[in-house]
């Protein structure tokens, strides 16, 4: 979703949709989930633990596409599109509006092991798919890519923060405490560990026009979370007219960010 370039590649599948990954590829993804899998027991969501069960992901290689596409498709339709490392905003929007979910075929090196900016493929797998079993979730998403593929440039941006503040950072506030089913946190161990347990940072409960207005940096760990009650919110989520509170943002403006401005760089 990106605009800059990248340093990734994504590898090609072959002409039966297999992609050939090498043995130190395999071995990140294998580090990777073996990790996160550790740190997200009483912290993920059911819903999401539930989907980790269905989709039952091998732990000793990157799964192939057509693996997670089986369960995606006969849990809620939906289906994972292999693309290249960035794409642009209107093929992101069109693939989930058609119930598609962007994967980049490319995995992160060692040198970003802990973090990298860019959505992998252990990010969108592992942190998504396993949502995506959910009804909820996945008509959410799938409304999401309808309104972004009809609204303008300016509209998108600040659609962009519902996405952020939902499918990639939103919490839960259960009976039994925080739980995360946003994908950009479930798929960082520094994240999971601090969405939960900081006591820096800031949760509220959401609420559409204040997420819509609320700026957020890649690059760091949120100051800012936004918690809905359960996954099934979503649903009432989706039925509010979503399009007239980004006007009404767009007039509002948006509120002073709670963190520094990001740090030029010379290619900036």
């Amino acid at each position: 979703m990106a605009k800059k370039q990248s340093q990734y590649v994504s590898r090609e599948p072959d002409a039966d949709g297999i992609i050939h990954w090498s043995d130190e590829e395999n071995a990140v993804w294998q580090e990777l989930v073996e990790r996160q899998l550790k740190l997200i027991p009483g912290k993920a969501c059911d819903e999401y633990i539930e989907g980790l069960r269905l989709i039952d992901f091998p732990r000793d290689r990157i799964p192939q596409l057509g693996e997670i596409n089986q369960v995606l498709g006969d849990t809620t339709g939906w289906q994972v599109a292999q693309v290249p490392a960035l794409i642009p905003f209107d093929e992101f929007f069109r693939l989930l509006a058609n119930k598609q979910f962007p994967v980049a075929t490319f995995i992160r090196t060692r040198e970003e092991f802990d973090y990298l900016q860019e959505p992998d493929i252990f990010h969108e797998i592992f942190g998504h798919c396993p949502l995506l079993t959910n009804q909820a979730f996945a008509d959410f998403t799938h409304l999401y890519g309808k309104l972004g593929y009809a609204a303008t440039p300016k509209e998108r941006v600040y659609l962009a923060r519902l996405y952020w503040f939902t499918v990639e950072f939103g919490l839960l506030s259960t009976p039994e405490g925080l739980r995360i089913y946003g994908g950009g946190i479930l798929s960082s161990p520094g994240e999971t560990e601090y969405a939960v347990n900081s006591e820096k940072a800031e949760r509220y409960p959401l609420k559409v026009l204040d997420a819509l207005r609320t700026p957020y940096r890649i690059d760091i760990m949120q100051p800012v979370y936004y918690t809905i009650e359960s996954v099934d919110e979503l649903f009432k989520i989706g039925e509010e007219d979503i399009m007239s509170m980004v006007h009404q943002a767009m007039e509002l403006g948006l509120y002073e960010p709670k963190f520094p401005p990001k740090p030029k760089t010379d290619a900036a």
